[in-house]
């Protein structure tokens, strides 16, 4: 191997080189062509779409509506209706024991509605993701109108976007 001085290997045989200097490696089979030669990079590829995802946090919720599986519900259906979404199946839901809140999922033709409560924190979590495009609902008059929200963060995110074109 004929490297010029300042990239020797090191003098440990491991086939290091010194720190900062660069070498040709030293296992056989790898041709010159293996040293500091750029792999070309696969662009992120662009296509549409994918949906959005609705990430919203309801806080200062009554406890008391946090834990009425009935009124969690309702939001559910009204979110579904309004959007004009497909529930596939019944949804499920468990109320939890207590003063516990209560979880309630559905599947959708176009993905899926997850709402966990909280109502020792006054909070309420929705999770909607839909495959296709659809209007944004609004959340925060809907959750303080019905959960009696004192504020409502709604986060969206573009689904299979690349991050520059999402923001990110």
């Amino acid at each position: 191997m004929n490297l010029p001085a300042e990239a020797a290997p090191c003098n440990r045989r491991c086939g290091h080189s010194r720190p900062g200097r660069l070498t040709r490696p030293m296992r056989a089979g790898i041709g010159d062509t293996a040293v500091n030669t750029p792999r070309p990079t696969a662009e992120i590829p662009t296509h549409p779409p994918a949906g959005v995802e609705w990430v919203v946090e309801a806080f200062g919720c009554a406890p008391d509506r946090l834990r009425a599986a009935d009124c969690l519900r309702r939001v559910c259906d009204a979110l579904l209706a309004e959007l004009n979404l497909t529930r596939v199946g019944e949804p499920l839901w468990h109320a939890f024991p207590g003063a516990g809140g209560v979880t309630g999922l559905y599947l959708l033709a176009e993905s899926h509605l997850a709402c966990h409560t909280y109502p020792e924190h006054g909070l309420a979590t929705f999770n909607l993701y839909c495959c296709r495009p659809r209007p944004r609902w609004p959340w925060e008059a809907r959750l303080a109108d019905a959960l009696a929200a004192a504020r409502v963060l709604v986060r969206e995110v573009p689904r299979g976007v690349p991050p520059t074109e999402a923001g990110r």
